[in-house]
């Protein structure tokens, strides 16, 4: 059966009437675009036979709309990530900028009311349309989106491959009954939010219920962005849906559940969220976390490691025992770090397990074990099992307690290399700690090979700008006067159109300590973190904020970044 052509709109009546196009020609090239799946507008723009000028100028006299030229607005204005690229694509609309309550949108067929409502409808922010010229409006989306970043998530859209495919019908409005549950627009919605959480590199999804409003809030380089605002009575519904796609039980408001979600991205390639609701005031509050097993296969040269930090990271890995602890505050990349580890590690001549909380990303070859503490499943006991099944090497997700601190001691002094984490600042204060959970000294001194503290600073984008400083403020600022002397540039934000406020993507920075016999001398005095810290320095190792002053110097990373992450000392 061939494709119809889509009715003839007011732009098309006002072409014919200007004489730029016959009716019979009207018709023909309607159902051609209809076929190529494009505009009208812009298939008689692309195939020359209308130009771009001409059909602005008529859609300006029909609609009475002024014509905005695209290359005087500011690019930084342009709200990124708040309407979806496949929406974009399909309705060849572009988001201009925002002004309080009201998103302005660019079309270059004043007709295309679908682009404005379903844009709405996304983002929550009442649109109003501003006439620009297509071949404008088709430069302007290829420049803000260029080519898909990776391969198939383009080619999803509303019917991407879920784990679950349907609701539950009682969550579904008397409006949508007849309607197929995957065709409804709470679950096109939450398919969009995934599919855009994983296309900007987030990390996190927010979903969160208040009085009057919702907001959806991505984690984006280890900041949070509002990214889209539904109507509020829509709460429920999203909720419902969430938690049936993670196998939670919908009718348990009252107490936390946890859960997860898998996403097919291509034939491939599939993504899991790890879901947790939490009742809050005005209903649940909702947040995924994006597990990218992709994260895990990066390697050590992507991580961001110094050459003689990266150097003793190695050494300390190959070593036949002892202990290998990861530190830092949530969301520093500790369980990157520690998988690229167990990555290195994993061969078929070793036998690798771990206990986690929970398991986050599945690595082949390696007995992942996800601690349970409902059924007395803990740290603790799932390491006493450890050491019953010959291992070679262990991980602990975390040592929170003394009892799993003496146990991956002992594990760590009796022929095995133990992984573990902390929540520390540095690595002297990974001792302090440790000591005061209330584990002997020499035990420490004698099990721990290499502490390594970490953050993840933003990274500058390519559009990043030269800063003056005066050398004396960068002496200030902690630079020594030699690295002053030798001269550097030192970066700062800018802001195009493919990055998020100047940045893009994060970089490491590490403070990586060899536990020598120098400072294992000071353990066994129970000498204290600033005492361990100033051996640490007189040999050399480089603390947080030296390390973060040296991606200034490289122009990885801005003076304002490292303030951030280090509480600028």
């Amino acid at each position: 059966m061939s494709a119809k052509p889509k009715p003839l709109s007011g732009l098309t009546k006002r072409l014919i009437q200007d004489g730029l196009i016959d009716l019979d020609a009207a018709e023909k090239y309607g159902l051609e675009a209809t076929r190529a799946r494009r505009p009208l507008v812009s298939y008689l723009v692309r195939e020359n036979i209308v130009s771009a000028e001409a059909i602005a100028a008529a859609a300006s006299s029909e609609f009475g709309t002024a014509i905005i030229d695209l290359d005087a607005l500011d690019p930084s204005a342009v709200p990124e990530g708040l309407v979806s690229e496949k929406l974009i694509r399909d309705h060849h609309a572009f988001p201009l900028f925002q002004r309080g309550k009201r998103l302005f949108v660019a079309v270059s067929d004043p007709t295309n009311r679908a682009a404005l409502s379903d844009i709405q409808f996304q983002t929550g922010i009442t649109t109003e349309e501003v006439l620009v010229r297509e071949d404008q409006l088709t430069a302007y989306i290829e420049h803000h989106l260029g080519e898909p970043e990776e391969e198939g998530l383009t080619d999803f859209g509303d019917d991407v491959d879920l784990d679950l495919e349907t609701v539950d019908p009682d969550q579904e409005d008397e409006e949508d009954a007849g309607a197929p549950a995957d065709d409804t627009p709470v679950v096109r919605f939450i398919n969009q939010m995934l599919l855009n959480a994983i296309r900007m590199g987030s990390s996190d999804l927010h979903f969160e219920p208040f009085e009057k409003s919702y907001k959806v809030r991505f984690r984006t380089d280890g900041i949070l962005h509002e990214v889209a605002s539904p109507p509020v009575n829509l709460s429920p519904r999203i909720a419902a849906r969430l938690k049936v796609m993670s196998q939670m039980d919908i009718s348990e408001r009252r107490v936390p559940q946890d859960g997860r979600i898998k996403l097919k991205v291509s034939k491939t390639k599939s993504i899991d969220f790890r879901v947790n609701t939490l009742p809050v005031l005005f209903g649940e509050k909702i947040v995924l976390r994006i597990l990218d097993a992709s994260a895990a296969q990066m390697g050590i040269d992507a991580l961001g490691y110094d050459d003689d930090q990266k150097a003793l990271y190695l050494e300390a890995l190959n070593k036949p025992q002892g202990m290998f602890l990861v530190t830092g505050p949530t969301g520093s990349g500790k369980t990157v770090s520690l998988y690229t580890g167990i990555n290195i590690l994993n061969t078929p001549e070793l036998n690798i397990s771990t206990a986690e909380d929970p398991v986050e990303i599945n690595l082949e070859g390696i007995n992942q074990c996800a601690v349970n503490a409902k059924v007395g499943l803990d740290f603790s006991t799932a390491l006493r099992s450890f050491l019953r099944q010959d291992p070679d090497i262990i991980m602990v997700g975390e040592i929170r307690d003394i009892e799993t601190a003496e146990i991956s001691i002992k594990a760590a002094q009796t022929g095995h290399m133990v992984l573990s984490t902390l929540h520390t600042n540095s690595a002297p204060e990974t001792i302090t700690r440790l000591r005061n959970m209330g584990v002997p000294a020499f035990n420490l001194a004698t099990s721990i090979n290499l502490i390594v503290a970490q953050r993840l600073a933003r990274r500058l984008c390519s559009c990043k700008e030269k800063i003056d400083i005066p050398k004396s403020a960068l002496i200030e600022k902690g630079f020594s006067e030699e690295q002053v002397d030798k001269g550097f540039d030192v970066f700062g934000p800018k802001g195009c159109g493919k990055c998020s406020g100047g940045y893009k993507g994060r970089v490491g920075i590490y403070e990586v300590v060899k536990i020598t016999p120098e400072i294992s001398k000071i353990i066994m005095e129970d000498g204290n973190s600033i005492e361990i810290a100033a051996e640490c320095a007189k040999q050399g190792f480089k603390n947080i904020f030296q390390s973060a002053l040296i991606k200034v110097m490289t122009g990885l990373t801005s003076l304002e970044e490292v303030d951030r992450v280090t509480s600028g000392h």
